[in-house]
């Protein structure tokens, strides 16, 4: 039987390039595909980038089961709100009359932020939420990004309820 603590590093190596992987694949659809992030694609980077680098301190600090709990806890938090937010897009390009999502108070707010100022390629929003102009699998990217948000979801609360081996 496998240590925990090297299948937890594993796993939260996994998180982490599975972060990067989701970034840099958004960042290429930005700029060599023209999809232009709105509000809400955004605030999913932002996630994603929470998951990913809690995941990447979890694995350099190894901590002892309450530190592995509470970075667990934190990228299952952050993993459910950017999983809510990726289903209220995917619900939003399905519905687009039940919302406006171009030039709104969330993309003013947004783009008010020091990350949208420090790394506006990244962070800053020009997109409208209800475009679809991306689709794989008749799935459109708010509806992969929570596919994407409940895998990691699942995999933090795996960390979070593992238990150690006690010899």
């Amino acid at each position: 039987m496998s240590n925990p603590m090297t299948q937890v590093r594993s796993i939260w190596l996994a998180i982490f390039l599975g972060c990067a992987a989701l970034i840099s694949y958004a960042l290429y659809l930005q700029l060599v595909e023209n999809l232009l992030p709105c509000p809400l694609c955004v605030v999913q980077r932002i996630a994603y980038w929470l998951i990913g680098l809690t995941a990447l301190a979890g694995f350099f600090h190894i901590p002892g089961t309450t530190g592995r709990r509470i970075y667990a806890g934190l990228m299952t938090v952050f993993a459910f709100t950017g999983g809510l937010v990726a289903l209220r897009q995917a619900w939003l390009v399905r519905y687009p009359e039940a919302f406006e999502c171009g030039i709104s108070p969330e993309e003013e707010f947004l783009n008010a932020l020091p990350l949208a100022r420090w790394w506006s390629v990244m962070f800053e929003v020009n997109g409208d939420c209800a475009d679809v102009t991306w689709k794989f699998a008749s799935l459109t990217l708010p509806d992969w990004s929570a596919i994407f948000f409940m895998i990691l979801a699942a995999l933090s609360i795996y960390v979070l309820l593992i238990r150690e081996n006690r010899r």
